[in-house]
């Protein structure tokens, strides 16, 4: 393998977008860079190739995903109440179970070669829950982790109202990453009325937006989420307009 680490990272905020096109796009990138090492395995560690690192931001129109661990029964609308609310339902293969994603939402998508990083893959959920953590305390409010539980709580110590606001879910090949983690801005929290979010039925959801009381600039959070994400790993951030 060649022993130099990349870590700079094409950071692509990718809008608003559909969630098939956005999750074949990630596919691609994963595939690409998977095959790279795959190649880089038959070669000189002299002759081979780097590899590329990807960070994609995006919001979804409304959309209920359901991991691989987890249980269709957890969405609690059929197809009729999809149309009814305007939401659409895939079971994709990241880890985890049910979750909601749309507007107001920073859905982060890492497609990451961790060999440029650390190869741990614990290490890097909780470095992607961090960046979150950090930024919820530059807006004054303290959130961490609660045993047993991945994502972003707030009320995480006493547990007395505990609720998440950011959930995670990925996938890893080869110490490549895919997927990533949704962090709730000023997301329409109603839309999780209808699933066991993540599993878990006896624990609210939150948003920056209910916690602060008012809609905040979500640019402006997507910047300090980035910000703390590259400080965290280490990395080069490169600002791409390219989408494609």
């Amino acid at each position: 393998m060649n022993q130099f680490k990349n870590k700079k990272v094409i950071f692509r905020d990718l809008g608003t977008k559909d969630y098939q096109e956005s999750w074949d796009y990630q596919e691609k990138l994963f595939a690409q860079t998977v095959e790279v090492k795959i190649a880089n395995r038959k070669l000189d560690p002299k002759d081979a190739q780097i590899t590329d690192n990807y960070l994609l931001f995006v919001e979804h129109p409304h959309v209920y995903t359901l991991g691989k661990s987890g249980k269709p029964e957890n969405l609690l609308l059929d197809e009729v109440g999809l149309k009814q609310y305007k939401a659409s339902y895939y079971p994709i293969n990241r880890g985890g179970d049910i979750t909601y994603h749309g507007p107001g939402q920073i859905v982060g998508y890492p497609i990451l070669d961790l060999d440029n990083f650390f190869t741990d893959i614990h290490k890097y959920l909780r470095f992607l829950e961090e960046a979150v953590i950090a930024t919820l305390s530059d807006y004054g409010i303290i959130a961490g982790r609660i045993e047993g539980l991945t994502g972003v709580w707030l009320d995480h110590i006493e547990q007395k109202n505990p609720r998440k606001i950011c959930a995670l879910g990925v996938k890893s090949s080869r110490w490549v990453t895919m997927h990533g983690f949704a962090f709730n801005v000023n997301t329409d929290l109603n839309y999780f009325n209808h699933i066991i979010p993540c599993g878990i039925s006896d624990k609210a959801v939150t948003s920056l937006q209910k916690e602060l009381g008012k809609e905040v600039d979500i640019s402006e959070v997507k910047e300090r989420v980035r910000f703390h994400i590259g400080r965290l790993f280490d990395m080069e951030l490169l600002i791409s307009e390219e989408q494609k």
